[in-house]
């Protein structure tokens, strides 16, 4: 009878712990905003991977590859050769309006994520206009188990919201909401 009982006892303290120590999960936003000019034209602005002037946090865009696979880009978030993020781009196509690319290269102070992954795609609406989609995965900017608040699952996901968020916002205006 006692071993049972002793077999348990590990049992319930060992599974908790064991819960815990598999380390962080992946996050996931995605967010998505209607506008009124036509899939071609959304397009037209923010299918080329080499500039992303479009978004109002890019000071500039440079890189290599064109919309090829494997093809590069470094965003510059400030004038004076502000922080920067290396990107590459791994899947690309033009007749679906969609690409997708990863980050290779960021500060976690600059964006506190890890092993980041996003797709941007313009989709056409019933009754003209386009919607807008970003969505994106990764990992918080620090793997450990109690990492600080500015490195921790929620710091990741309201940056990169914040970012999808503001290049949306870009978009409506330049285009106009659909209605």
């Amino acid at each position: 009878m006692r071993i049972p009982r002793i077999l348990a006892l590990v049992a319930g303290l060992l599974i908790p712990a064991m819960a815990l120590a598999h380390g962080p999960s992946r996050q996931k936003v995605t967010l998505t905003t209607e506008v009124a000019a036509a899939p071609a034209e959304v397009w037209a602005v923010i299918g080329n991977f080499q500039d992303m002037g479009w978004h109002p946090a890019i000071f500039s865009t440079t890189g290599e590859g064109g919309n090829e696979i494997d093809a590069t880009r470094q965003l510059v978030l400030g004038e004076d050769g502000g922080p920067t993020i290396d990107e590459l781009l791994y899947k690309y196509d033009d007749a679906k309006m969609t690409y997708s690319y990863r980050i290779d290269q960021v500060d976690v102070a600059v964006l506190p994520v890890t092993n980041y992954s996003s797709h941007l795609t313009v989709k056409p609406l019933d009754g003209g206009g386009s919607q807008i989609e970003w969505r994106g995965a990764f990992y918080r900017g620090d793997p450990l188990n109690d990492p600080p608040p500015e490195l921790n699952d929620e710091a990741a996901l309201a940056a990169v919201t914040a970012v999808y968020q503001a290049g949306l916002d870009a978009l409506t205006e330049r285009f106009g909401a659909a209605q």
